[in-house]
This record gives structure tokens, sequence and C-alpha cells, in this order.
């Protein structure tokens, strides 16, 4: 027995200000071994997406925000049957600044188990994301397109125990933007740079800033919210304000206008007998470990019945850090070697590992967040899994987990054997 699950209606928890659109895509699904002719197949299955109208480039909508209304599944099932279900969407993000391909799985929990009757159809109740979403930094203002990509059902009938099977809908092309949202051009004036950002009486600071009328601006250090010290410059055509103040009295501020302005640090002369005092900060590792492997992921045992079983379970999660004390950042993928036993020279060609990505930040102190790669299969060809933004003038680094949940879909028939292959998390 096999189960079609067709698209989802998709909304994402929003402001106010939404922006709201419906697309039908042509789909093409790949349905589980045993389900009715034809197999694969084609379906038209549309979706509504609500986005924040403004996303700025990095946010975050965290979970729960992205709010699923199902479709129906389009498949009657010829007998009772005991199962759950648990749905995921993929979207693909089209923008000048996002590198072409990058995808945002939209994934929700295991629901609630139900009976559908014989010559029923099962249905999926509306579900939210288990995980949070990042609009990617490079992200460059204009629009966004939001292309259906794909969508994945796991059902997992228990009765009669039929184990997990998998539904995947690929949209064909060209693919179709659900919605299309904007990240908005920067217009408030706004003051970005000190250089330098610290000193002491007669440290000469260059003020930088955009979005700023063409002509004379005025910059202006202060301490605690009063004024101490102006300076003058000039902004360009296209907003680029530049303006020079030498800092004579103590400040905490220093703004272009009346925008909040950027923190200094005021370093007090001290009379008497200078002795300086250097240190010299170097740069740390950047590296994945364990160095000796992560322990074994064992999927226990199935037992052959003629059709395709998928099995479940959780990847052993691998510890990056990030000690360089920069802005870089960096790519973990994954790759895998053939499921095999070396003894009896046992393959299975056509078993298909797959993962659905985590990255979590396991030190609070690290300056910079990570961003979950798509999920995904696990071949030979390095997959990303979880990756770390540049963060230009910011400081970037820390220590995360990167994993993930593990599904493999065993084909109908092969050797009883015991199988393994190694899967390699890799950083660069």
């Amino acid at each position: 027995m096999a189960l079609a699950v067709g698209a989802g209606v998709v909304g994402l928890a929003a402001p106010a200000s939404a922006v709201t659109g419906t697309a039908t895509a042509s789909m093409h699904c790949q349905l589980p071994a045993g389900s009715p002719s034809p197999n694969p197949r084609d379906m038209n299955s549309t979706y509504t997406v609500e986005v924040p109208d403004n996303v700025q480039p990095g946010d975050v909508l965290p979970v729960g925000s992205v709010k699923v209304t199902p479709s129906p599944t389009g498949v009657t099932v010829p007998l009772q049957l005991t199962l759950t279900m648990t749905p995921s969407v993929t979207f693909e993000l089209e923008n000048a600044g996002i590198p072409a391909g990058t995808k945002v799985t939209v994934a929700g929990d295991a629901q609630a188990s139900q009976t559908v009757p014989a010559n029923g159809e099962p249905t999926i109740a509306p579900w939210s994301n288990n995980a949070p979403i990042t609009i990617p930094a490079s992200a460059s203002p204009g629009a966004i397109k939001w292309l259906i990509d794909s969508s994945k059902t796991v059902t997992t009938i228990t009765n009669p125990p039929l184990g997990a099977q998998d539904t995947t809908c690929t949209a064909n092309a060209p693919k179709v933007s659900a919605v299309t949202n904007q990240i908005p051009v920067p217009t408030v004036p706004t003051t970005t740079k000190l250089t330098p950002n610290s000193g002491g009486p007669g440290t000469a600071v260059t003020v930088s800033g955009v979005n700023f009328p063409a002509g004379a601006v005025t910059c202006t250090a202060s301490l605690a919210g009063v004024d101490t010290d102006t300076g003058a410059g000039t902004a360009d055509a296209a907003g680029n304000a530049t303006c020079s103040l030498t800092v004579t009295t103590k400040a905490d501020s220093i703004r272009i206008g009346s925008t909040p302005g950027k923190a200094f640090v005021w370093v007090a002369p001290i009379e008497g007998v200078p002795h300086p005092v250097d240190i010299e900060v170097l740069p740390g590792a950047l590296a994945i470990g364990p160095a000796g492997g992560l322990p074994t992921l064992d999927l226990g045992s199935v037992t052959i019945n003629g059709k395709s079983q998928t099995v479940t379970g959780t990847f052993n999660a691998a510890a990056v850090q990030d000690f360089r004390g920069g802005s870089l950042g960096w790519d973990v993928t994954v790759t895998r070697t053939p499921f095999l036993n070396a003894a009896t020279g046992h393959a299975m060609s056509t078993a298909a590992l797959s993962i659905a990505p985590t990255c979590t930040v396991t030190n609070p102190d690290s300056p910079s967040p990570c961003t979950v790669g798509a999920a995904g299969a696990i071949t030979d060809t390095p997959k990303q899994v979880a990756s770390q933004a540049p963060g230009g003038e910011e400081l970037t680094g820390g220590e995360f987990a990167v994993g993930g949940g593990a599904s493999l879909k065993l084909p109908p028939f092969m050797f009883a054997d015991a199988y393994q292959s190694v899967v390699t998390f890799s950083m660069a």
C-alpha cells in the first residue's frame, strides 16, 4: 500500500505587513513501490504562501512562524490503515545576491495517528515549521522569489505494519514562484562606521554613512546623549557620506546628522610614568571533529518483504569550531561510500540515504549563527548541510553542532546481509 501526497498551502507567520501569493505547479511525484499505476506520475499542486513584506538579509523566521494548510493527499486506500504523516515543502530562493540553487525546507513534526477506512483518503492536518528559516545574509535589495521546488511526505503505516514510505514530488520546469516579496532598498540615513572607533584627546575620526541627501553633512560626538565635539563632511550623489571629526573630550558615541551613533571607546590619558602593555591575539583553528570519528549510527534491522522500505534515525552531531577571529565564513558538506559488506562482497547499490540537516550553536558566546542546508540525498558528491556566512565588517566564529535526521530507503530485494556506508562530514 502506498500514498501520494500533494502539495500543501503554506503560510509564514509575519508582521502586520505581509505579502501573499498563490501559484499552481506541475509536480512529478515518485510514489512508494506498490502504489497505484501510474508511478511515477504528474499532478498539479497549488501553494498559497505568505511571507513578511520587508524581510531583511539575515532575518530568522523562527520555529512556528510557518503555517501550512494542507491539500488533499489525492489517493484513496483500498483497505483500512492506521498511519502517521510527516510533511515538508522545499522552496528555492531567487534573488540577485543569493547564490543560484539556494533552497529552504519547511518541515513539520510527525502528525497525530489517524485511522483511514477502506476506500477512504488520508488527510494532512495543519502544521508549522519545526526549525528556524534564515533569509540568506547575501540577499540584495529587490525581489526575492519563493520558487516551488519540491514536497515530501513520509507516511508511517503501523497497522498493518508496513513501516515508513516516502512520497517525493519535484516541480517540473519551469518552476513557478508561489510568492515574490521585496528586500527593501535602504532609504533611512544610517551611520555605518567609525575609523578608528577608539582613542583619547586629539583622535581624528572618519565617520561613514549611507542614504544621506547629497551635500554637506555634520558629524557629532556625544557622551551619555550630551554633544561634545562636531565635524563636517559631504554626501555624494549616491548618498554615501564621509565626515571628519577630532575628539577632544570624553565621548561614547559618534553620529552623522540625527541618526543613531556608533559606539566610540574613550581611552583616557593617565598622568605619570607610561608603561605600555602589549598583547598579540593569534587566530585559532577552523576545525570539525571529533578527530577519531563519530559513533556508529545503527539503523537496526528490516525484514525483506518485496517492497521498498525506509528506516530513520539521527546522525551523531559533528562539532564545528571556528576560532579564527575574523569575518570569514565556512561550509560543511557530507558524502558517503556505497553500502557494502566487505567480507561477503554484497552491495546495496540502489539504497538511498538522505539527511535533514540541523545546525545548533553550542557556545552562547558565539558571535555568529549558522545556516542549515536543504534536506536531500547523500551521495559521493559533496552536499552542503550547514554554513556560516562571511561577516563583512562584523566578527564571525563560534562553536556549533552539525547533524540531522537520517532516512535510508532500501530496495525491495537484496542479499540478506549486514551492510555499512561511511558518511563523512567535511569543512571548508
